[in-house]
């Protein structure tokens, strides 16, 4: 039989616990990324040690008690079950090929097994890497869990696999899936989600797409995501049939001073509500799985912030998550690199 391949979905991570130690601990690195945070180590260092996790660890550790579920934080818990439910799929699909070509046994199909990485936290990408490595692994497809490409998220992961591959001596193969951003599939399942949530409670007046922010100096550096944005936007709103009375695109989660993709989405909201919007639903098509910043950033404080304007009805419409058509999507978009 051929050695097995390696699935390595790779999220962002989380803290341990939901204290400020373990937020503190989590941040650091995180912040420290030179992909993340783009000014000058010996500026920003100071200011970051002596600042701003100081000030954070504290009031991020309170959002994240607001959040925290039995088996741990949303984002890795998530991202466990959808890498068992990719493992499932694949699997299965492997399964019946077989059973429809029996030939195929005799050339040897190789095992796939899917597991799950952070790039910040645990499991790291390295010790996974490593770990299969050493178990005999030699090929690797590697799907950030971002669909929308930026040098602050989806790069990161690829300085991981580099820094791994620099200290190897014998270096697998690795195929990284770049994004899927405008994947049918993906933008196929988004608008399920959505239909599913008008089915249960209701279409409200508008469809706000909230997509993680990142500074607009970033983008006029040449970082594509703001275009990758637009574009599942319109593509999801097409697949809705929305007109464009019924719809908008915000950025959330900005951070310090510069200025940041626009429209942002807390001034958006306060806009539409002013005008008279009385119902508002939310979808965040940047995430891969529910996290801080869409169960309590979008589902608590904006919703808050929408009522403190005007409106009356707000619906947070979930991640994809660990739902079945989230794990056939990375499965059918896994498998044409294996």
């Amino acid at each position: 039989m051929s050695k097995p391949v390696v699935v390595l979905l790779v999220n962002l991570g989380s803290p341990e616990r939901p204290d400020a130690e373990a937020v503190a601990a989590f941040l650091r690195p995180f912040l420290s990324d030179r992909r993340v945070v783009e000014i000058p180590r010996w500026v920003w260092r100071p200011i970051l040690n002596g600042i701003v996790i100081p000030r954070r660890a504290k009031r991020v550790a309170k959002k994240y008690q607001s959040i925290w579920m039995e088996e741990g934080s949303p984002i890795r818990v998530f991202t466990e079950r959808l890498a068992a439910g990719v493992q499932q799929r694949l699997s299965a699909t492997n399964n019946a090929q077989t059973r429809s070509n029996p030939g195929e046994t005799l050339k040897g199909r190789p095992e796939v097994k899917v597991r799950y990485a952070m790039a910040y936290g645990a499991p790291a990408v390295s010790e996974v890497l490593a770990e299969e490595q050493q178990a005999g692994v030699e090929q690797f497809v590697v799907l950030p869990l971002y669909p929308q490409y930026s040098a602050t998220t989806t790069a990161a992961v690829y300085d991981q696999i580099a820094r791994y591959t620099l200290a190897a001596r014998d270096i697998p193969a690795i195929q990284v899936i770049k994004h899927y951003y405008d994947q049918p599939d993906y933008i196929q399942a988004l608008a399920a989600s959505v239909r599913a949530h008008w089915t249960q409670d209701g279409r409200s007046q508008r469809l706000l797409m909230s997509f993680h922010g990142i500074p607009q100096r970033n983008v006029e550096l040449g970082d594509p995501y703001h275009q990758h944005c637009l574009r599942t936007a319109e593509l999801l709103a097409d697949e809705l049939g929305l007109e464009s009375a019924d719809w908008g695109l915000g950025f959330q989660s900005r951070f310090g001073k510069a200025q940041w993709l626009k429209p942002y989405t807390d001034e958006l909201i306060k806009e539409w509500a002013r005008e008279g919007v009385k119902s508002l639903s939310v979808i965040s098509p940047a995430f891969a799985v529910d996290c801080l910043e869409t169960l309590e950033e979008i589902s608590q404080e904006y919703r808050d912030l929408f009522f403190q304007y005007g409106g009356e009805s707000f619906d947070y419409i979930p991640c994809l998550n660990d739902s079945g058509i989230h794990s056939k999507l990375l499965a059918n978009l896994t498998a044409r690199y294996l």
